[in-house]
């Protein structure tokens, strides 16, 4: 069962964000917790972490604005 990676909502008013680097390599496997993504928004940037363990595939690039919900990701 995979687990779609989203861009959260880290922020009562956020709308957006952009992923401004991927910590896991696309196709490497990644357990659940371990940091994921830097996510920037609002002027500010967040570690996001893993939400299962499996293999990673990215789907969204760096350096694009993306609206919360955006699937960015998918975790098999």
């Amino acid at each position: 069962m995979s687990t779609e990676v989203v861009l959260p909502k880290l922020g009562f008013s956020m709308q957006a964000g952009t992923v401004t680097e991927w910590l896991i390599a696309d196709g490497a496997e990644v357990k659940e917790g371990e940091p994921l993504f830097l996510l920037e928004a609002d002027k500010a940037t967040n570690e996001v972490e893993a939400p299962a363990s499996g293999k990673l595939t990215i789907i969204a690039a760096t350096g694009e604005e993306l609206d919360v919900g955006t699937v960015i990701g998918r975790i098999d």
